[in-house]
Parts: structure tokens; sequence; C-alpha cells
């Protein structure tokens, strides 16, 4: 099975949560849908709540309930992504100009904290305690991840533990708790719903490790945000953190001295990309997403041998092989 055929069979469900969606963002405040919409609008694949619904479907779960569960997850994932992008003076998102530059801060964070709670409000509509507490954790970890990002932006001497504590609490936390709330939903019980997050947290760490990479390689129109953008912001990713422990101390000192003007001089990418590229530190991040798919396959070892766990398959394929 391709992703192709993941995203056309699902796609009818896939149509059911953004109708879903739509009809939680009706608001007599018409500018919070705006915004909201501004950002839903301009792409994204649904990533999460494809998880969802593939991962409900794998326990046999026919019910609506995963369509505004579904739509909790995307609903956090865009608070996550406003907040981000005012924390990031983000200028475009997908490709758009990002909300932060239409309306402001204020307005942004504001909408962001407004999908916090509809998200919240639903899943008490929803009267699940197990899945309250799996989202409210979920949201928790990736304040921490925020704030622990935050702090470490721009550090030189980020180790590759700490990058992993950061994308881990970040995003992979979510796309864990998208893969665990399917199992929620069909019953499946503990051990296999924790079989499910530990899938989904690999998913998800290799998921940001090749997004960090098409930082440094995709084309702009295709990736939706400005090449080295990541860089420009002072994050330290995979293939910079690998380049940094191979360079000579010149080179270091060329990287540092970049990372620790970028504010005041413009960001020489092409040069520290040609560094990354002469010291395989693409090459290796790709290598360690690869180890982590094939990890978070083995937790699908002994689930039901059904066209949903295929589709989880192929999702782990994609992870790998999008816009490289």
């Amino acid at each position: 099975m391709e992703i192709q055929d993941v995203f056309s069979h699902y796609g009818p469900e896939l149509k059911r949560v953004e109708e879903e969606m739509e009809r939680h963002l009706r608001s007599d405040v018409a500018v919070i849908p705006e915004i909201v919409n501004h950002l839903l609008g301009s792409g994204g694949k649904r990533f999460r709540p494809l998880l969802v619904l593939t991962t409900a479907d794998l326990f046999g779960y026919q019910g609506k309930r995963c369509y505004t569960l579904s739509a909790v997850i995307e609903f956090i994932h865009t608070a996550s992504l406003f907040h981000d992008d005012v924390i990031d003076k983000a200028e475009t998102r997908r490709g758009k100009v990002s909300a932060n530059n239409i309306w402001g801060n204020a307005a942004t964070v504001l909408v962001g904290d407004y999908l916090y709670s509809k998200a919240y409000q639903l899943m008490a509509e929803d009267g699940n305690l197990e899945i309250v507490q799996l989202i409210s954790n979920t949201s928790n970890v990736m304040s921490e991840g925020e704030v622990f990002q935050l702090i470490k932006c721009g550090e030189v001497n980020l180790s590759e533990e700490e990058y992993r504590k950061i994308i881990e609490k970040k995003t992979s936390i979510l796309i864990s708790a998208a893969c665990a709330l399917g199992g929620h939903l069909g019953n499946a019980g503990a051990d296999r719903i924790e079989a499910l997050k530990q899938f989904g947290l690999r998913l998800g760490s290799a998921f940001q490790i090749t997004d960090d990479t098409l930082d440094y390689v995709a084309r702009e129109d295709e990736f939706g945000k400005a090449i080295g953008k990541d860089l420009s912001e002072g994050k330290m990713t995979l293939p910079l953190i690998f380049t940094l422990k191979r360079c000579t101390p010149e080179e270091r000192e060329f990287i540092e001295g970049a990372l620790a003007s970028r504010k005041t001089r413009e960001m020489p990418v092409a040069e520290i990309l040609a560094l990354i590229s002469r010291y395989g530190g693409i090459a290796d991040a790709l290598h360690s997403a690869e180890i982590l798919i094939e990890e978070g396959r083995a937790f699908l070892d002994g689930m039901p041998e059904t066209s949903a766990k295929e589709a989880l398959l192929a999702i782990s394929d994609y992870v790998l092989k999008r816009n490289l």
C-alpha cells in the first residue's frame, strides 16, 4: 500500500473531520474562524487525524466519536503552530503570510488559546476520562518542549540527546497521542495502546527529523517555508549537530559566529549548507530517522493483520520519503 492509497481510502472520513472542525469553529466573533481558517485552509495533510482514524480502524471501531476527537487533535496542533509563529516571529506558514503578520501577535496568541479551550470543551463533551488525561498530559509536555527549545535556542553545544528531548516533547508526543487515541476508541487494551504510543513517538521523532532535514534541501514552493528558516532562527537541528561534531575548529567558529550574529547579519545559509553536506549531516540525520521508523514498526508486530495495519506501515514509509 502507498500513501496515496491511504489518503484515498480514508478520504471520506477525513472529509467528515473537516466538517466537524468547521462546525465547531463557528463563533459570534467573526475574526476567530477567519484566523483559524487562514491556516487550516492553507494546506496540511491532516496527518494527525489520519492516525486517529487509522488506529481506530485497526481495532474495528465504527462509531462517530473519531471525527470529533480527530478535530481535537488537529485543533491542538493548529494552536501550537499559531504560538510557534509568534515565538519565532515567522513571516510565512505553509507558503502563505503567517497569521501573526496579518492580525498581529496578540490576536494570534488568543486564537491559539481559543483552539486549546475548544479542544478541551469537546473532550469534556465526549466524556472519556482516559482520553482527557491522555490529551491533558500531552498538552503539558508540549508546553514543556516549547519552553525547553526557547531556552536552548542558538545554543551551539546542544547535544543530540537534548535535541531529541525537544522534538519528542514538541512534536512526537502529539503524534503518539493521536495513535493512542485510536486505540482507546477501539478498546484495544492497555498493552496495545502503549504499543501504539511507542509507535507514535518514534514516528513523530522521525517526522520531525525529516522536517528539519527538509529545511536544508527542499524547494521552498514545496516545503511551504523559507529554506534555512530554522538556521536563521538559531534552532539547532540534527544535520547541524552532526556537522559541528565533525568540522574543523575554524569551521565551527564560523558557524558559531553566524548563529551569534543572526539577528544583525544575514545568515550565510549556502556556506553552512555546504559544510553540512561535506560532513554528511543530512545523510546521517535521515539514517537516524530510518532507525526510528524501524523501531516504531516493531511495535505494530502482533497487531491485527488488516488494511489499517498496512496503512500505518505505508504512513511510516511516507515519513521518510516525503519531498526528499
